[in-house]
């Protein structure tokens, strides 16, 4: 399918204009808006942001490709957008800028052409002749040439002169749209320049393409692993592995290239390799960072645990407080079941799904059943969450350490790693280092944690309650904001249900508040921002703090304080009125039937938007509307000068 298939002189702006990357997404939104793609353009906003918030589209060389796969479009399409002064996008100043808006159900025709105009970017040829285009018509041609020079040249057989040597690789990205087949490009023209032969397998949205052939990586050198997500490398064992993600992938595929052939090599058996757990200078993570993505691992993992049994248990109780108890007057069997649903199976399993995979993160499918069987031990002697963090940290070390152990035996026995030898030992080891080791002293601590908190009143109470709200906006979606969750969390787990009420109060305050502040003193916000903050009403009554970060971009040095001190208010306040919560996510879905106190909760809500409204409307001063036209005018003046 071509190009143009997706993208009309309709869809096309040479003269892009915008201070920011939230102008750039959301004027190019309008183009497919217009053009009858999408049917909800804040809907499909939404969703581009999720996808932005992963990581950022700017791939280098001046280019942005914002996309996302949204119910929200109608039809597979792509807009243009071309600014010659530059677009502050990120921490990147771009000038070229491609929106691709996927449907749900995208053909693979469709997603094929998207992953085509991909490739054509990689060529500097063809982003120096957009550069120059002076008509849409124009935009439109030179595609059209691309898209035959490239018929013909995929027609015509490879001169890659073969230097004795062959590369494969694998690129994938979270979206599966763009930078999946950008990196693929990169890297296989990078091959040609040197004269080294590289195949990529593609794992995009439509699926596994140029998939490697078990011939083409046995007899490779090494392998170039370019991706955003976890893929399966149990293929490489034996082979020279280099990780890294695929915006390295596009920006650095010559360097790639050059020193795959001295990375560290894939152990045989499984998925992990001395190139997934050492320091490179490709890997880009820090130790911090890999130890936080190992337990985000596992909180993603067991959230649907604790939303499940959270919302069963509130349910319960709305047969009274004591339906699941035989010995009560309230006695209900059904509400009886309910409550062992959510209180005995879904929690009960909790802990043992976290540890499980923050172990299977770290040492890939040989680590789960150690690690869950090591949570299970954690929460059966009493250490509960913070047990389980122990024992998953516990189990997948210890299985990496076996896995170097085991890797000197003879490939005869090299079966029996997987299904014998990692499972059993790792799983004694580290329940033994739980029960013995860990349990006590954590189960104590507990105890003690727990006892202050529910005795916990009056000022005590509040000075908690401030801290959780703060800290949970504080970087919005970052480290603490996870470290806070995870706090309410092992407070559930624990019975002690107000910790949670303050979090999730202080977490739905933000995105209300500047929603307020954009609705009632308007002249201190751009017209997009005012667009914006009707969105941020929906995320924050959904308890997607989220929905703030537009704002908080714009002008961080007021919106941040901000939130914090509107959350920490709210959080203190809930606290302070003893609310407790027994979901930990859903907003408004769940108040009624998770929270004791509903009415008083949502008052808590308001009080702390409003202080915040209040405060963001006295640090920001009213813009100059007069000033922003002149200076987008002159902005679009300076662009068709050029011309």
């Amino acid at each position: 399918m071509r190009i143009s298939s997706v993208l009309n002189p309709e869809q096309i702006d040479l003269h892009l204009t915008g201070s920011n990357k939230e102008d750039v997404i959301h004027k190019m939104g309008e183009l497919l808006y217009k053009a009858g793609a999408i049917n909800d353009l804040d809907g499909f906003i939404k969703d581009v942001w999720i996808r932005e918030n992963e990581l950022s589209t700017s791939v280098g060389n001046g280019i942005a490709i914002p996309h996302a796969k949204s119910k929200y479009v109608k039809k597979t399409a792509i807009a243009f957008g071309r600014s010659l002064d530059g677009i502050q996008y990120g921490d990147d100043n771009c000038q070229l800028f491609f929106l691709i808006a996927a449907s749900d159900d995208a053909a693979d025709e469709h997603l094929k052409a998207l992953s085509k105009l991909s490739g054509f970017l990689m060529d500097p040829e063809f982003r120096a002749n957009l550069i120059l285009a002076r008509s849409n018509d124009e935009v439109m041609a030179l595609i059209a040439d691309k898209e035959k020079q490239d018929a013909v040249d995929s027609a015509s057989p490879s001169a890659v002169a073969s230097s004795g040597q062959s590369i494969v690789g694998i690129t994938a990205c979270t979206a599966g749209i763009a930078h999946t087949y950008m990196a693929a490009k990169a890297l296989e023209d990078a091959g040609k320049k040197l004269g080294i032969p590289v195949h990529i397998e593609t794992q995009g949205s439509s699926g596994t393409e140029n998939a490697l052939t078990s011939e083409e990586i046995e007899s490779a050198s090494g392998v170039v692993i370019a991706v955003d997500r976890n893929v399966d490398l149990s293929r490489f064992g034996g082979k020279h592995v280099l990780q890294t993600s695929t915006k390295e992938g596009i920006n650095n595929a010559e360097n790639l290239v050059k020193e795959v052939k001295t990375a560290p090599i894939l152990l045989s058996d499984n998925n992990s390799s001395d190139a997934k757990n050492s320091s490179n200078d490709h890997s880009a993570k820090s130790i911090g960072f890999g130890i936080y993505k190992h337990l985000m691992n596992g909180v993603s993992f067991m959230l649907p645990f604790v939303v499940a049994g959270g919302i069963l248990i509130a349910i319960s109780f709305m047969f009274g407080t004591g339906s699941a108890d035989p010995k009560n007057a309230d006695y209900n069997a059904f509400a009886a079941f309910i409550n062992m649903v959510g209180s005995k199976a879904a929690f009960g399993l909790m802990v043992p799904i976290f540890a499980g995979y923050v172990a299977y993160s770290i040492a890939d499918r040989p680590g789960l059943a150690p690690g869950a069987i090591g949570g299970m031990v954690a929460y059966i002697g009493g250490s509960s969450f913070l047990g389980g963090v122990v024992a998953g940290f516990v189990a997948g070390y210890i299985v990496l350490g076996l896995k170097k152990v085991f890797g000197q035996i003879p490939n005869s026995l090299q079966g029996l790693n997987p299904v014998l030898f990692y499972p059993v030992i790792g799983t004694f080891l580290t329940a033994s280092v739980i029960h013995y080791g860990i349990n006590g002293p954590v189960s104590s601590f507990n105890t003690v944690l727990t006892n202050w908190l529910r005795s916990m009143t009056g000022t005590n109470a509040i000075i908690v309650g401030f801290i959780l709200g703060g800290l949970l906006v504080s970087d919005m979606g970052g480290p603490l904001n996870k470290i806070t969750y995870a706090f309410g969390i092992q407070m559930i787990t624990a019975g002690v249900f107000e910790p949670m009420a303050a979090i999730m109060c202080g977490g739905m305050i933000p995105p209300i508040a500047l929603g307020l502040c954009t609705t009632f003193f308007r002249n201190r916000f751009t017209e997009q921002e005012r667009s914006t903050g009707k969105v941020a009403y929906v995320l924050g009554a959904c308890f997607i703090t989220e929905g703030v970060i537009p704002f908080a971009g714009a002008d961080p040095l007021r919106i941040i304080p901000s939130n914090i001190i509107g959350a920490g208010v709210g959080g203190a306040l809930s606290m302070a009125f003893g609310i407790t919560l027994r979901a930990p996510h859903g907003g408004i879905f769940v108040i009624p039937i998770a929270i004791n106190k509903p009415i008083l909760y949502i008052g808590c809500i308001l009080v702390g938007a409003v202080v915040e409204c209040l405060l963001v409307a006295f640090l920001k001063k009213p813009i100059e509307e007069g000033s922003k036209a002149a200076e987008a005018k002159n902005k679009a003046a300076n662009a068709a000068s050029i011309f």
